[in-house]
């Protein structure tokens, strides 16, 4: 499991409509980077905002179907982010949410698609974590 001391960045693109358009999820952990890679994004292409916090994890890991529990972890922290930094952006007051984790860096708005950019603290709720020394040794 990656590292809970790490940073992770976000930069969602909507269209005028606020439709979901993409995500860029960045988290370093333990030397190696994590990147939006468990199809998340092109799940959510095309929904609206709203559509898109009121997805629960359970329904995205039925629907994508991760392959072990490490892809499994690195799409809940998508799913989290995502959700958290959606929340952030439009306001939306739902106490599943931490919308406070995330910080609006810049807002690019451009005839295409609008870009937000935020960085993210970690989650107040994490499964059991230890860093991967500990983790290598105990195996």
């Amino acid at each position: 499991m990656p590292c809970s001391d790490s940073s992770s960045s976000i930069s969602i693109k909507i269209n005028h409509d606020e439709k979901f358009i993409s995500f860029d999820y960045a988290k370093i952990t333990c030397g190696r980077e994590i990147d939006g890679g468990t199809g998340l994004s092109k799940y959510c292409a095309g929904r609206d905002l709203q559509e898109i916090l009121k997805l629960s994890f359970d329904q995205v890991t039925k629907d994508l179907s991760p392959k072990d529990d490490e892809s499994q972890f690195i799409l809940y922290s998508e799913w989290d982010a995502l959700r958290s930094a959606i929340a952030q952006y439009i306001g939306t007051d739902d106490e599943s949410i931490d919308k406070n984790r995330c910080q609006i860096t810049s807002v690019d708005y451009n005839d295409e698609e609008i870009e937000i950019a935020q960085v993210i603290l970690p989650p107040k709720e994490l499964p059991k974590i230890m860093p991967c020394s500990l983790a290598d040794e105990k195996n």
